[in-house]
């Protein structure tokens, strides 16, 4: 990428020249900016389009004054353009009419608060958006307002706190109409490890939410300071953990789905049927899940976050519905995640080993052995408090292969693990009933999980009564090519 400044000159002239997606947002950030009409930019070399790496041809820098009667700071404004269709020529998004949305139907804006003595704005935010659009393009996996990202790295290369992420509506930024569909503009919000957390366990709404009501923390437009030293909680220790925990009790968890590190074997057959009573086979690939798995299983999620009296898992059927754009996204989980797409989430980049549906059967399993790294067991307690106590169901889904684990309530539909078999298998894919009490002991059971803290590797818990033994492993079991 590299930096320039468009060239001034007849701008009316010029207007006519930009390709009307362009000149749409173009023309809602002259709304909010009527005084800087020519903005730093930061452009790619090479365009996607052309072959280059970064999809977004333009981010452009603003420099906001804020509102002092509001305290809100000033502050420098990025907003992408890409990510919705520019050009309407099918040469990076495919056309498909005014009404739907235009390419990915979004563009990304991030708030940096200005420090004192600049007087340029710093460029790392560009790349920051260049990496979240390369995921968006290589996995067509959308993003929506609510949605976490985990990052694991300080945003910008720094020793910051600031580590991960959150989405949101632009503040001051308002939908467009462009001729080649609506664009909306989702805000990168900046946050500690502590707050993505509560955004896990919760919703990203919630946090976002207290996040507005501190000034330090981003005040009520987000602005993300990367010299931030406290999280919510250093603030306010009683007072937001509370909220925290209120909604977690009131609403379960937003979160209704991961990908993931994890496997797991059933232990109920001998040990040379490995190779059909295994998912994860030592020395064989395991058989891939079929298309109308792989679609259960984006429904399943999508569900997840709808608000009903009852949990659904929809049942398996002959009918695919792979171009229905689910309402909401779930959360996104490490830089693998699982979303509303544009194709499923899940599905299997080849489908040559995929076995017919019809010739996977169903199997009832005795007793199982479900294997999590680190990152993914700490989501345990949130998977059983958030989500199977209020009646839903969670998922893993390996980013290894195509495991996936499901835990479902007794309150959820169309699961076909059933009471008097809890655990059971279709191909890969695991399901396992549980009940609120055997959840209450569980939990109970793995306290320390809920710390996140780095802990001795590997952690074994096992309850013998319900044939149920979890083990906490390091990466590099998962990142084996036995495994």
């Amino acid at each position: 990428m590299d930096e320039m400044r468009p060239s001034s000159g007849a701008a009316a002239h010029l207007a006519s020249l930009f390709p009307p997606g362009l000149q749409a947002i173009y023309g809602e950030c002259r709304r909010l900016y009527p005084d800087q009409a020519n903005p730093l930019q930061v452009t790619a070399i090479v365009k996607y389009w052309l072959g280059g790496p970064d999809p977004l041809d333009y981010i452009s820098m603003y420099r906001n004054f804020g509102c002092p009667g509001q305290d809100i700071p000033e502050h420098w404004h990025y907003v992408s353009l890409g990510l919705s269709d520019l050009y309407g020529d099918n040469r990076v998004h495919e056309f498909t009419g005014q009404e739907g949305p235009s390419g990915f139907g979004f563009e990304l804006t991030f708030r940096l608060k200005r420090e004192a003595g600049e007087t340029a704005p710093p460029t790392w935010p560009a790349e920051l958006m260049q990496g979240l659009a390369r995921y968006v393009f290589q996995s067509e996996n959308t993003f929506c307002s609510g949605d976490h990202i985990s990052w694991h790295s300080p945003l910008d290369n720094s020793e910051s706190r600031i580590q991960h992420m959150l989405l949101t509506e632009d503040p001051q930024m308002l939908p467009v109409q462009t001729p080649f569909g609506h664009v909306s503009f989702f805000q990168i919000v900046g946050v500690c490890t502590e707050e993505l957390q509560a955004a896990q366990q919760w919703n990203g709404q919630g946090i976002l939410d207290l996040l507005r009501g501190v000034h330090i923390a981003g005040g009520p437009w987000l602005i993300t300071d990367m010299r931030r030293g406290e999280n919510l909680f250093d603030i306010d220790p009683h007072l937001q953990q509370e909220r925290v925990d209120k909604g977690i009790e009131t609403d379960g968890s937003n979160l209704s789905g991961v990908s993931a590190k994890c496997a797991w074997d059933d232990l109920s057959r001998p040990s040379e049927d490995e190779d059909d009573s295994r998912s994860i086979c030592i020395g064989s690939q395991p058989r891939r899940l079929s298309d109308k798995d792989t679609e259960q299983i984006r429904e399943a999620l999508r569900k997840g976050l709808e608000i009903n009296s009852k949990s659904v898992l929809p049942p398996i059927s002959s009918q695919r519905h792979s171009h229905d754009r689910p309402q909401q996204s779930v959360g996104h989980f490490q830089t693998q995640q699982i979303s509303r797409s544009r194709k499923d989430s899940l599905e299997s980049e080849s489908s040559a080993a995929i076995v017919p549906h019809e010739l996977v059967r169903t199997r009832q399993l005795e007793s199982v052995h479900l294997k999590f790294n680190q990152e993914s067991g700490t989501l345990l307690p949130l998977c059983l408090r958030g989500r199977l106590l209020h009646g839903r169901h969670f998922t893993y889904k390996s980013i290894n292969g195509d495991t996936a684990i499901t835990f479902v309530s007794t309150g959820v539909e169309g699961a076909f693990a059933t009471d008097e078999h809890p655990y059971a298998a279709h191909g890969p894919w695991l399901q396992i009933l549980l009940t609120d009490e055997f959840v209450e002991q569980m939990l109970a059971d793995i306290q320390d999980l809920s710390t996140r803290e780095v802990s001795k590797l590997p952690k074994e818990y096992s309850w013998p009564d319900k044939k149920l033994k979890i083990s906490v492993l390091p990466d590099t079991v998962f990142d084996s090519p036995l495994q």
